[in-house]
């Protein structure tokens, strides 16, 4: 049998010779398969090369330049109030409960990071059940840069310099994506570099570098007849100097939600054309404020080409949200140097809490807040409609914030109670993760709030029975809830599934800083439990198809943000106090802490 292998060996010798020189060498383009083996990125990967056929961007003379920009505020920054609740020594017991959170969560993002690095270094996203990859953020290593200053934050310097030498790699003048999503690329990558710069005080100077290349280049979605940005910017025609315009369909949250970013950048380079850019448009926001169908607030959808703010659906969750949280935050960075942010923040607010306010009718009567939605199609007095998403969780939080900065103390009840009725979204599910959106019985009042079965079983009904001509609506009532596994309260679960977000806890995170509540970190604590249980995969964590049960299916993707957002927020709220201190820094809608200016005293 040994002779008869041998007889064979020479030309299988040959055969491997031959098939190496075939495929040694490929053609310009073409992709080698995928390989977890890092030196593949180093040699394949389309940023490493500048020596390629596709478009690069570079400085061009502009369609529609600024002729005089609006310059950064130049006055002393003023006194902002304290932010962050005044704490006091904590007992060697509490320290080491704290602590041993704190390690957990650590470990839960080495887990994370390190299937990243193994599987998709320098790519958008790890898919962590298959262990590939995803480019969801024109290719720029979105993770990596979104994940910088989270390694910072939690000690991780080993790991922080491979990132910083990786970045060294990343081409920031082209993409193989056709369109540029402005907002998603500023808040992540723009925000991702300056995060880590502030929190590593200048130290490395290649972020600053990277972040300005980057700059830069998405300026020219600008460069716009009106210089509202294209927000799905269409790159390539500003390369070939062809003319862009703003889309008439252009979501609120993408235009108004730059400032932080593109002021930090002026604040540090001290080129004032990208606080121009994004000032402009806060002025725009500013005048049609008060002209809007609920003044006050701002639709969905803008028409940034006309400046036209008619669409008739108004909302703080999705498409909408970090353009209300930018508010007070701007103000911070600013140094409330302007009052132009306060002024639009209390006019926002007052609207919002005379037409998107409710609260939830509990099973336990618990005293809780949710923001809903309004179509102004409907008529003028009706209540807004009650769904809540995980999205929307990020409002407790801001509105800490605001009522801290803004010294409105009567609004910290509200932002306790939005912040509490997301950890009891989350308390009710058999996951003990809420889902990323759900309809829910409301209260006549605001002040009292008796649990009403039958109000519950009608709203049931109104929401998924609809037309029906059921003689017994309360069986009918109840075999709907006992089908879609609802919960006492809720009316429906639109969408079933937990995409590892993290607006919950970053509420519940700030709230924390805030009021010094020691529950809120046992209630981090759980969710933090239960997510990392449902989540955890071989190389990672993985989003979840559905909440309401315990042995759903896992998907195969985990956005950049749970690095960014979600396990840093659940590691700040275990860390120290003076750990990003709330009145040191302003965290962008990525979580990416900016140094606020000192005040003077």
């Amino acid at each position: 049998m040994i002779l008869g292998r041998r007889r064979y060996a020479l030309p299988t010798i040959i055969l491997i010779l031959i098939t190496f020189l075939l495929f040694s060498s490929l053609p310009p383009g073409a992709e080698p398969p995928f390989v977890d083996d890092h030196s593949y990125y180093a040699e394949y990967h389309p940023q490493s090369s500048q020596n390629d056929n596709r478009i690069h961007w570079t400085k061009h003379t502009e369609r529609h330049p600024v002729s005089s920009f609006i310059p950064l505020p130049t006055s002393a920054p003023s006194a902002i109030p304290r932010v962050q609740y005044d704490f006091t020594k904590e007992s060697w017991y509490g320290r080491r409960k704290r602590v041993n959170r704190q390690k957990a969560v650590k470990e839960a993002f080495k887990h994370a990071w390190n299937g990243y690095k193994k599987h998709a270094w320098l790519r958008d996203e790890l898919s962590p059940l298959s262990g590939r990859y995803r480019t969801t953020f024109a290719g720029w290593a979105a993770t990596l840069v979104d994940a910088l200053d989270t390694l910072v934050i939690m000690g991780m310097e080993d790991e922080f310099k491979d990132a910083l030498h990786a970045l060294e790699r990343i081409d920031f003048t082209t993409t193989d994506a056709t369109q540029i999503n402005v907002f998603e690329t500023t808040i992540r990558y723009v925000g991702g570099l300056l995060g880590a710069y502030d929190m590593t005080d200048g130290k490395h100077p290649i972020l600053l570098k990277k972040a300005v290349e980057l700059a830069d280049m998405i300026y020219d979605a600008f460069d716009t007849s009106n210089r509202m940005p294209q927000s799905r910017w269409q790159w390539s025609r500003s390369v070939r100097g062809l003319p862009i315009q703003p889309s008439k369909q252009t979501i609120l949250a993408e235009l108004g939600s730059l400032n932080l970013e593109f002021t930090r950048l002026s604040q540090l380079t001290h080129d004032p054309k990208y606080f121009d850019a994004v000032q402009r448009i806060t002025d725009i926001l500013e005048d049609a404020q008060n002209k809007t169908k609920i003044p006050g607030l701002w639709p969905m959808m803008v028409n940034a080409q006309d400046l036209e703010f008619t669409d008739p659906r108004f909302t703080v969750g999705g498409m909408a949200d970090s353009t209300y949280e930018y508010l007070p935050k701007e103000h911070m960075l600013l140094g409330a140097q302007t009052d132009q942010y306060r002024k639009m923040y209390v006019a926002a607010m007052a609207a919002i809490k005379k037409r998107l306010l409710f609260r939830p009718m509990t099973k336990d009567g618990e005293d809780l807040l949710f923001v809903g939605n309004i179509h102004t199609s409907v008529a003028t007095k009706s209540p807004p409609e009650p769904q809540w998403e995980h999205l929307k969780c990020f409002f407790g939080g801001t509105v800490g914030i605001g009522a801290k900065v803004f010294n409105r103390p009567e609004d910290l009840s509200i932002a306790r109670k939005l912040t509490d009725g997301c950890i009891w979204a989350y308390h009710i599910m058999p996951t003990g993760i809420m889902p990323e959106s759900m309809h829910l019985s409301s209260c006549q009042s605001m002040d009292r709030c008796e649990w009403d079965e039958h109000k519950w079983y009608q709203d049931v009904r109104g929401r998924l029975a609809k037309g029906s001509k059921a003689e017994d609506t309360v069986q009918e009532a109840k075999t709907i809830i006992k089908n879609r596994g609802l919960q006492p309260g809720v009316t429906e679960i639109s969408d079933p599934r937990y995409l590892l977000r993290p607006e919950a806890i970053e509420s519940v995170f700030i709230m924390y800083r805030i009021t010094g509540d020691k529950k809120l970190q046992d209630d981090a604590w759980r969710m933090f439990q239960s997510i990392e249980k449902m989540t955890r995969t071989k190389h990672a964590h993985a989003a979840i198809e559905d909440v309401g049960n315990l042995n759903t299916v896992q998907l195969d993707y985990m956005e950049s943000f749970w690095l960014a957002e979600t396990l840093k927020y659940f590691y700040l709220i275990f860390s120290e106090p003076g750990l990003v201190n709330l009145d040191e820094y302003v965290l962008n809608t990525e979580a990416h802490p900016f140094k606020r200016p000192a005040a003077r005293t």
